[in-house]
């Protein structure tokens, strides 16, 4: 059987998708990128906002299109929004051979066979805790970086946030358990780790009665193969000087953090069910800086939340200003079923969110572009991404960019460069939002 994989959402899906790829292909199933001479599609959903759900909802309906002129047999929908509205997928779209939560994702083989065999309409929803953390997997990544989930689920119960409810409480890995993948991914050919959680900062608490992370940092550290550490998804009151200490004292550990704050103002953040204020923010932003001064931070923000009145947005503007935040990316509020926010009567009209979200986006496109500017004349470690014959010319990432989200860099050589390998390049100019350089010895 050929099984082919669609995985929509954020990396933390993706590694789940990995796991059930490894299971699948050790079982004997043929595993194929062309989605037009497959047998079984698995679609890894997301759910977390609205515009994840019409997402999923589009590639399932491209399947049943494909299924109805025969290009694939059967269809199975996987994550977040199977997790999330079982009942309801089948009931909408029957021709969705099976709904599994993230629980049966254990179970892909079993579930996978059973379709195979005609089992039609059938959903497997054990419990969210029997979700598998630590399986083997294949990775999707290039070969030379790859994401390391130390935990799932999430316990902050932000107001407008629907994960706790889909994946459950935050669960820990062992030290132990993401050490040794870490030590087989490096054996491997991994060169940057990627450590992922929905709550990174959060890391061991459960487990271990404390917070594990700078531990963990020192562990990683010792890592003969491993070269680059990047920490993604750092909740603001869990940033300690603990933190930051390890961070500073290993070499691998890169100076890019993560840092979602959601808003500035008091009061928003308080129907967010988080803590903290402009002042306080500033002053969080300002201690990594003076810990950590080459540091660079990534932040989300959303605008439109219930009740944001247009002072509050104009506190986040000028926060935004104030901050200069290196990276940063906004969200416009999504009113999610089952979470209390979306039970508030101040909602605001999409027509208001999309406008502050413009406002917002166009401050920062200034900073960044200043920012990214002030590398000109600057020598950067890069990591080789790949070639590009047409302009005979590498592509990579400065250790200032995470993949897929943040900035490239497009780089000259006089010799020959393979992916993984991280180099010096002098940056001579910006184009695009991209860096271009050439390599130096």
């Amino acid at each position: 059987m050929k099984v082919g994989f669609i995985s929509l959402g954020c990396p933390k899906n993706q590694v789940d998708s990995e796991m059930m790829i490894e299971k699948l292909a050790s079982a004997g199933f043929e595993i194929s990128d062309d989605l037009g001479s497959i047998d079984i599609v698995v679609i890894n959903t997301c759910a977390f906002i609205d515009d994840a759900k019409k997402e999923a909802i589009e590639n399932i309906l491209d399947m049943v299109s494909m299924k109805e002129d025969g290009e694939i047999k059967k269809i199975v929908v996987a994550g977040c929004l199977a997790e999330r509205f079982k009942a309801e997928i089948i009931k909408e779209i029957p021709e969705v051979d099976a709904v599994v939560g993230l629980g049966a994702n254990g179970d892909i083989v079993e579930v996978l066979t059973a379709v195979a065999a005609g089992e039609e309409h059938k959903i497997i929803h054990p419990p969210v805790s029997d979700m598998p953390l630590d399986d083997a997997r294949i990775l999707t990544t290039p070969e030379h970086w790859a994401y390391l989930k130390v935990a799932d689920g999430c316990s902050n119960h932000c107001s407008y946030c629907v994960i706790p409810s889909i994946r459950g409480e935050f669960r820990s890995r062992t030290i132990e358990s993401v050490v040794e993948e870490a030590k087989q991914l490096a054996d491997d050919g991994v060169r940057e780790i990627i450590v992922i959680a929905q709550d990174t900062t959060r890391y061991g608490e459960d487990l271990y009665g404390e917070k594990k992370l700078p531990e963990l940092l020192d562990k990683l550290e010792t890592i003969e193969n491993l070269k680059w550490v990047r920490l993604l998804y750092c909740y603001p009151d869990r940033i300690t000087d603990e933190l930051l200490d390890a961070m500073a004292r290993n070499k691998k550990v890169l100076h890019y953090i993560d840092l979602p704050l959601q808003h500035c103002n008091r009061d928003i953040l308080h129907r967010m069910n988080r803590t903290g204020d402009k002042d306080s923010l500033l002053a969080l932003i300002n201690h990594i800086r003076t810990k950590l001064p080459d540091a660079i931070l990534r932040s989300t923000l959303i605008v439109g939340f219930p009740g944001e009145t247009d002072e509050q947005f104009e506190e986040l503007c000028e926060f935004v200003k104030e901050a200069e935040i290196d990276r940063l990316g906004c969200f416009e509020y999504s009113a999610e079923e089952g979470t209390p926010a979306a039970t508030f009567d101040d909602q605001i009209s999409d027509e208001v969110k999309c406008e502050r979200g413009e406002i917002l986006m166009n401050i920062q496109h200034e900073i960044f572009e200043r920012k990214l500017n002030a590398n000109v004349g600057k020598i950067l470690e890069v990591v080789v991404d790949g070639y590009d014959g047409y302009t005979d010319s590498y592509f990579g990432r400065a250790w200032t960019d995470a993949p897929d989200i943040d900035s490239v860099a497009i780089m000259t050589c006089d010799y020959d460069l393979f992916e993984g390998d991280i180099v010096k390049v002098r940056i001579f100019n910006v184009i695009d939002g991209n860096l271009i350089g050439e390599v130096v010895e």
